[in-house]
């Protein structure tokens, strides 16, 4: 019962980051309407390492690869908040130009390189996350998967604890699978 409370309260937050979705007509959200929408609520349910505050007054979501939301994820993040600093949108070409990304989306196109990518991180507090194929056993952080028409995640939780990310226990009862 507690999981389903969680779920909701979290599903809430979800379609609330979703300006528009939610007309007088229901109409279901785009897939990638859903997926930005997560991406602005994992900076919610995440607690970055004290040393990775930024001194300026955002909070990037970065975008490295081919950029697969269009213009739907700078909507969804326009005017966002969070810890009183600005949530905005950062295309990059390569992982050395992460530069204070908060959550790094890797794009399919990119999965050859992923090793690399994952490589140049290093230790770095960037919740990195990703809709390829087994991203999460590779080393990623939060895989986006289809079941059932929906999207949901899987989280490997080793991978974010070993570079001090506090994932929220409200998200890990939302994930579809948790990997410890």
């Amino acid at each position: 019962m507690r999981r389903s409370a969680v779920a909701i309260v979290f599903f809430i937050s979800l379609l609330l980051a979703l300006p528009g979705v939610i007309p007088a007509q229901p109409q279901r959200a785009s897939e990638y309407e859903v997926k930005a929408a997560y991406l602005l609520n994992f900076l919610k349910f995440v607690e970055w390492p004290g040393s990775s505050a930024q001194a300026e007054n955002i909070v990037p979501i970065c975008i490295l690869g081919r950029d697969p939301f269009g213009g739907v994820l700078d909507r969804i993040v326009s005017g966002q908040q969070i810890d009183g600093k600005s949530v905005i949108v950062k295309r990059i070409a390569k992982a050395a130009d992460i530069d204070n990304c908060r959550v790094l989306f890797i794009d399919s196109s990119e999965s050859s390189q992923l090793p690399g990518t994952l490589m140049s991180l290093d230790d770095t507090p960037v919740l990195t996350v990703a809709e390829m194929p087994d991203f999460v056993s590779r080393g990623g952080i939060i895989q986006f998967v289809l079941k059932e028409g929906r999207v949901r995640f899987e989280i490997n939780l080793m991978n974010a604890q070993k570079i001090g990310l506090m994932v929220s226990s409200q998200m890990l009862n939302v994930a579809s699978a948790v990997r410890r």
